[in-house]
């Protein structure tokens, strides 16, 4: 079998030359993501024309998304200042292109959001800001054209998500309960106070997605009385809930609502590849008739206000984001771009989904790439762990998994005990078993994968970013005979020092998050001394000494989810031992590397590295 050829880093991560398309709400323009002098910003063309024309002008940290104004007269986007992810909405007037973008919440040290877009005022826009109280956010209502903030609604300090209804006025909010459970607020108008409509238990969701078209009731995401979430109708006035869809083996993705009514038009699961139910014959045509236009799995769709124009992209294993402009009544289509048209699907592996039995009987859903051109026995591979927890790996393309395969190693993804949709009683079983039965887990998957002859037990890696960067250090501190070399991406080494770092406006949601799944340990000045040496038990740092397996740490200084200061002092231990480990720090970069120069130097340090202690192919 021959080798494919050995692929150039900057074809999976430098800058895309597009992504990102959307279709103006009146459907005459086109808007995408495309670099400018080396940073994406926001471009727009007009339907049917060559008259593209950068309208964002960005050159620090690049665009990563955007959306338009009802009107199509501006592009909104957030952004942040080096990764500090205090985001704030910026618009550009697209009568102005050549203009600087507007900061429309330009306050500091302030974070602030998007929360509607309503089509009945087309002027104005709903944000949300932790101004007035840096742990929770309120929401203004925002003139787009004089930049007046209106105060809608004050969070009194438990309130995570706020929900318009079809007319945009906000009428309904998402708190959280001392316990950790979730409670339904809602009111008649806006000037009203809000009242408790119901309360989901932590475990049984609770998600809103929206009103429906006669504002009676919520779109809700709900597991009462059942393992798996499925979507329901809660009745406002009532309470109660109708059962609207469910699916007998994964947990409920999302409904497609019609955005200016509510209307139900499909609802989405994720199994092995993307299911659709749906509830509108009309909308079925149109999303059959545009998933003819290529292989793999609609990602992405755009719709203009007539719901006739769509912008869609696909997810492929093998070929990312082809993004073509269909006409849903002609069938008329136009292929757009490809964000990567340097890669070759022909050159790139294609992803498996499988199935392993955990120690103790549960399936653990897997994605396994093998290298193309050779023997799938006895291979280097790396293990890479999803972050979250509260996340899951899924079939499709993956730069990283495509990118350790082009170098000869088998890649192995696993949704571990914690991960989310595969139902409650999985997800929970993650309580308390942060170190413990969550890395054993891991540890299946790879006992499976050297079982089945696929991969050489000497040449195991451990890879992960944020949760999966804490597994990767788990994996050298507390089981370091498995694996053979180990990088750490902006992963926490004690517990302890993470969960009393998190940023303020997390704290009023912790209860049922990480203190449910890990304790709260409390201040430095007032520890909760139980749940301290539990904490710090499950810590890597606690076990540093244990440390043999070759080990790259990466991490963003500016990081506000997992501080510098979880990488600084595993390393700083490990060299008060003597004991070798790479460090890398990028002074302008949070949680996770945006700039494309660091991306090319993190992979350019794992490829080496990898190569080093596996063995696989490295580029010159």
């Amino acid at each position: 079998m021959a080798l494919p050829p050995l692929i150039p880093l900057e074809h999976f991560f430098d800058n895309p030359e597009k992504a990102g398309a959307k279709i103006s709400p009146d459907g005459t323009r086109l808007s995408y993501l495309a670099p400018e002098e080396g940073r994406l910003n926001v471009w727009v063309r007009t339907v049917g024309a060559d008259d593209d024309t950068c309208v964002t002008h960005d050159h620090v940290r690049g665009i990563r998304g955007h959306s338009w104004s009802r009107d199509s007269s501006r592009i909104l986007y957030p952004q942040d200042q080096g990764g500090n992810e205090n985001f704030h909405v910026y618009a550009a007037d697209l009568t102005r292109p050549d203009d600087a973008s507007v900061d429309l919440t330009p306050f500091e040290d302030v974070r602030a959001g998007i929360v509607d877009v309503p089509y009945d005022d087309p002027t104005h826009v709903l944000v949300s800001m932790n101004r007035r109280d840096p742990q929770c956010f309120d929401v203004h209502r925002l003139d787009l054209v004089t930049g007046a903030l209106d105060l809608v609604a004050e969070n009194p300090g438990n309130i995570g998500g706020w929900h318009t209804d079809n007319a945009g006025r906000l009428l309904a909010a998402s708190a959280q309960t001392q316990t950790g459970d979730t409670e339904i607020l809602v009111r008649e108008h806006e000037d009203e106070d809000f009242r408790s409509l119901t309360v989901y238990a932590n475990e049984d969701g609770g998600d809103v997605y929206g009103f429906t078209p006669d504002g009676t009731a919520l779109w809700v995401g709900s597991a009462r009385d059942r393992d798996l979430t499925r979507l329901v109708r809660l009745d406002l006035a009532s309470g109660e809930e109708t059962e609207v869809h469910a699916h007998d083996e994964v947990d409920l993705g999302g409904p497609i609502l019609r955005s200016r009514t509510g209307e139900l038009l499909a609802v989405l699961y994720m199994v092995d590849r993307l299911e659709v139910a749906f509830f509108d014959d009309d909308f079925e045509r149109k999303w059959r008739r545009a998933s003819e236009l290529h292989h793999g799995d609609l990602a992405g769709v755009s719709m203009d206000d007539d719901e006739t124009t769509w912008v869609v992209s696909f997810d492929d294993d093998r070929e990312p984001g082809a993004t073509f402009l269909l006409d849903t009544d002609t069938g008329e289509a136009q292929f757009l771009f490809r964000p990567r048209p340097r890669l070759d699907p022909a050159t790139l592996a294609p992803m498996q989904t499988l199935r392993i039995e955990s120690r103790d009987g549960y399936p653990l859903h897997c994605c396994l790439t093998l290298p193309l051109g050779v023997e799938p026995a006895g291979l280097p591979m790396v293990l890479v762990v999803h972050g979250g927890p509260w996340a899951r790996d899924s079939w499709g393309y993956d730069p990283e998994a495509q990118f350790l395969a082009n170098r000869g190693y088998a890649v192995l993804q696993v949704n571990y005990r914690g991960s989310t949709g595969f139902g409650k009683a999985f997800m929970h079983a993650a309580e308390h078993e942060f170190a413990a039965k969550m890395h054993d887990d891991l540890l299946d998957a790879v006992e499976w994968a050297v079982g089945a002859g696929i991969a050489d037990r000497e040449r195991v890696a451990i890879y992960g970013g944020s949760y999966g960067g804490y597994a990767t250090l788990v994996g050298v501190t507390f089981t370091p005979e498995v694996f053979a070399a180990a990088i750490d991406y902006v992963g926490p080494s004690s517990l302890v020092t993470l969960v009393r770092s998190f940023p303020a406006y997390w704290r009023p949601f912790l209860q049922g998050s990480w203190y449910r799944f890990v304790g709260d340990p409390g201040t430095e000045e007032e520890p909760n001394e139980e749940v301290v040496a539990d904490l710090w038990a499950r810590s890597p740092l606690s076990r540093v000494d244990a440390i043999r397996t070759p080990l790259l740490v990466v991490q963003g200084a500016n990081d506000p989810r997992v501080t510098k200061q979880e990488a600084d002092q595993i390393v700083a231990a490990l060299r008060e031992r003597g004991v070798d480990v790479e460090y890398l720090c990028k002074d302008d970069e949070g949680h996770g590397f945006s700039n494309p120069e660091n991306r090319l130097d993190l992979y350019r340090a794992m490829e080496r590295f990898l190569a080093e202690h596996l063995g696989g192919r490295r580029g010159g």
